[in-house]
């Protein structure tokens, strides 16, 4: 799981820093939470909010939603996600048997947590594991570079239909690259025997020869 901001208008940093203007990243702009699945690249649970905000808050919709779709073996998030309370949510209430989030050291300032899970994830992380976070970074890139990184859509509401819809249409792409790879994997192409033509011979007729 993760978070990532969008441009509001169609304008370059560049011409932005020249004019003296705030960058767009200083201001309001619209945030998207999701929850990706790592092994087809497929969103899940999606909800839009706007940044910069706290990302923890958008962690119990995004995960209940994706719940409801896949049969979740864990969830992995970044630091700004930390929380007993998501951990909690996670394992007791829906049942997910793992969850790996770093603990942030400004919610506990030069103390171990108090939280059962928090400190258990403090004593022993695994790293290994929580290694695959990378993949939701691999989504937002693909996502920026195939659908753009800026929204069209002038008010609030409207960016976020136009998000929902892009995670639409990221999930309809995704599927049909699969179906695709799925159909050429079933074709199946003439094998010749051996000593024998692959082609059949055709019979000759009366009055000259098939063509």
């Amino acid at each position: 799981m993760d978070a990532t901001g969008f441009e509001a208008r169609h304008i370059s940093t560049y011409f932005v820093r020249r004019r003296g203007e705030r960058p767009f990243w200083s201001l309001r702009y619209p945030k998207l939470t999701v929850l990706c699945h790592n092994s087809t690249h497929l969103i899940a649970g999606a909800t839009v909010s706007l940044g910069p905000t706290n990302d923890s808050p958008e962690f119990p919709p995004v995960v209940r939603q994706a719940a409801r779709r896949v049969s979740l073996r864990g969830v992995l998030a970044d630091a700004a996600f930390d929380g007993e309370h998501n951990h909690r949510l996670c394992r007791e209430d829906l049942g997910i048997p793992f969850t790996a989030i770093p603990i942030n050291p400004r919610n506990t300032p030069g103390r171990p947590p108090r939280g059962r899970y928090r400190r258990r994830l403090f004593r022993r992380f695994p790293r290994r594991r929580y290694g695959q976070r990378w993949q939701v970074e691999s989504i937002f890139s693909r996502h920026k570079r195939r659908l753009g990184s800026a929204l069209t859509a002038r008010s609030d509401a409207a960016r976020s239909r136009e998000l929902l819809l892009r995670v639409l249409t990221h999930n309809l792409m995704i599927l049909r690259l699969s179906l695709r790879a799925f159909q050429r994997s079933r074709t199946t192409s003439p094998v010749a025997r051996p000593g024998r033509s692959r082609y059949r011979r055709v019979p000759e007729r009366k009055g000259g020869t098939c063509p």
